[in-house]
Formats: structure tokens, sequence, C-alpha cells
């Protein structure tokens, strides 16, 4: 239930970004206050998307193959699930963050028979275009509504409710869904039909990774050449060479904990992904092959669950410099508060 000061935030929220007045934004606020939703999968991203939704007072009930994080969303108030059938028969809305498209293909076949008419699977996974859209095709055929939804910004971002989410749907369903996603996130972009998000996210991905490992090679060159890093860090921060990679990733490798919650076989896999877009569209790569080869590596060398701004590690053993410097955080911390979410315009299109 959503009641007293939660309930007039999320009314604030839904005001704000939709332009509305506040009697339209609260019958909003109190249509989807009346939404069950069911989360599946409470990991590194999951767990902190749930926690914005308990955080904002949804009925929130949660399903995970680690008992001790469902436990953990009851003892603050959500409802536990046994299983992903157990959650579809139970909520209106069921959102799915998984670590992989098989992982999304088998929760899919267990919930499909409780899927009718009104109920809606939300995909936050990042997950292929061409799975989503078959996976939804089986949600439709059954009277039901299928959005992707993917999220962009670090966990860290996720935890404070302003990671950014692209939608993928019609334009109906994104307004049912609207109010939860400006709930988990601050930028809201609805990206076209069900698919498109998909195949933004995995752009979206590459170019991070390429970020990643463009950002490793300038810094243990900037070593080598004598810089001093904390000054390379702010030179490479304040100039046209900066990015958001860099500005979050290469202060968690300078620090020594490369801690950004992402490993190398989920770098992979979105590397890959992107790679399948390419090529059932008839584009010859010539990038995305070299990243993929240089993490097959990485994984060979450090294992497929090593974070993955340790990819470093190859250019350290190979050259004998650390890439170390004082100063710089073990982790990520989101210190912008929680504000508002809202719907992104593209650029050139009428709002």
């Amino acid at each position: 239930m959503w009641c007293g000061q939660k309930a007039f935030l999320i009314a604030a929220r839904l005001c704000h970004a939709s332009g509305k007045g506040s009697a339209d934004a609260a019958r909003e606020s109190e249509g989807i206050g009346k939404l069950k939703v069911g989360f599946i999968g409470l990991g590194n991203v999951g767990g902190k998307l749930s926690g914005s939704l308990l955080r904002n007072g949804v009925d929130l009930t949660v399903c995970d193959l680690n008992p001790a994080r469902v436990d953990d969303f009851v003892a603050r108030g959500a409802q536990g699930a046994a299983t992903p059938l157990d959650v579809m028969r139970t909520c209106d809305a069921v959102i799915t963050c998984l670590p992989s498209p098989a992982a999304s293909a088998a929760v899919m076949a267990e919930m499909l028979p409780a899927v009718a008419p009104g109920k809606i699977w939300m995909e936050m996974s990042t997950t292929d275009a061409a799975e989503v859209n078959r996976l939804g095709a089986q949600v439709m055929a059954q009277g039901g509504a299928a959005v992707d939804c993917p999220v962009s910004g670090g966990c860290h971002r996720a935890e404070t409710g302003n990671i950014s989410i692209f939608a993928g749907c019609d334009r109906d369903t994104f307004e049912r869904i609207a109010p939860l996603l400006k709930t988990m996130g601050r930028r809201i972009l609805h990206t076209g039909e069900l698919g498109s998000a998909s195949i933004l996210k995995v752009v979206t991905n590459y170019l991070a990774t390429a970020n990643l490992v463009t950002c490793c090679e300038a810094l243990v060159t900037a070593k080598a050449a004598g810089m001093d890093l904390n000054t390379a860090y702010e030179a490479i921060k304040i100039s046209s060479g900066t990015s958001f990679v860099h500005e979050t990733e290469s202060q968690v490798i300078l620090n020594g904990s490369r801690d950004i919650s992402f490993t190398m076989d989920l770098v992979k896999k979105d590397v890959g992904l992107f790679q399948d877009v390419a090529e059932r569209n008839g584009v010859a790569l010539e990038i995305a092959p070299m990243l993929i080869e240089i993490f097959n590596d990485g994984i060979a060398r450090f294992g497929e669950r090593e974070l993955s701004p340790n990819i470093i590690k190859r250019l350290e053993e190979a050259t004998g410099i650390e890439i170390r410097a004082p100063g710089f955080p073990a982790q990520m911390r989101d210190d912008e508060p929680e504000v508002p979410g809202y719907e992104v315009v593209p650029q050139g299109a009428t709002p």
C-alpha cells in the first residue's frame, strides 16, 4: 500500500514528470498504488531496483534463487514468493532482472501459464532483442503486455533511483508502467516498440566497454611516460577525452579495488549481443571482435567472474606497471539526491 508521505512524494514525482496538474498526478499515483508488482532477480542490479520500489511504498512481491535475498526483502516489508509462477499468479506487473537470455527464457517458461489479460511483463535484463520479442509474443498471445526496459548508469545509481531506463513497448503500455519506471529511475526514454530498448542497451554497453579498454590503455601509457596518475586522471576528466566510464571506473581502477559490481563474463555477453545485432543487420564491425578477443583473454587468465575493470591487469602484467593512486574510492557512491523521474524526449522529436 502507498500511504501518507510516500503517496504525496510519488504524486509530486508524477506531476513533475508529466506536467499534469496535482489532481491528475494524484489519480495516477492512486492507480499505480493499487498495482501489485512482482520482481524476479535480486542480484547486483535487481536488488537495487526492487529496493527503490519497496522504499517508495510499492506493493512488492520478490523471488530469487537465493533465499537469503528474499528473506532480506521480506524483513523490510515485501512479500516473498517461492516460484516465478507464484509471482505471475499474484501480481499485475512482473519485472525480471536476470543474468542471461537463457535465464529469462527459463523464468518465462515457468510464468507463462499464469499470464492473462491485464498482466504486464517487464524485462529489465540486458538481453537479445530477438529473444525478448520471442518471449513477448508469448505473453501477448495470452492477452498480456510486454516491455523491455533495461537500465544504464551503474549499480550506484540503481541504488538511489537515479539510473536511466529505456522502455520498448507500445505507447499505451508505456503510460501504464511509466510511474513504476519513474520510481526506479531518473531519466526514462520510450525507445519505440518491444525490442528497441534491448538494441539500444547493448549499443550503449558496447560503447562503455570500448571506453573501459581505452581508459586502461591511457592510464598505463600515462604512467609508463612518467605522468602522475592523480594528475592524469584530472587531465582526462576536464578534457574532450573524458567519459562516464572514466569518471567512474577509472576511479575504482586507481583505488585498486576495481569493484564496479560487473564481471568479465557479463561484458563478453553484452558485446556479443551487440555483435549479433550488427551481423543481423549486415554491418561488418572491426572493434567489437577485438573487444571480445580481449575479454576472452581476460577470462582465460583471471576467470569469468573477475571484476571487469581488472581487464587492466593484462597491461599491468605485460608492462610490470601497477596502476594505483591515492584518494580514490573503493566503490562508486551516487551523491546526487533521489529526485522525481521524468520522460526524456529525443532531440528533434515533438514532445
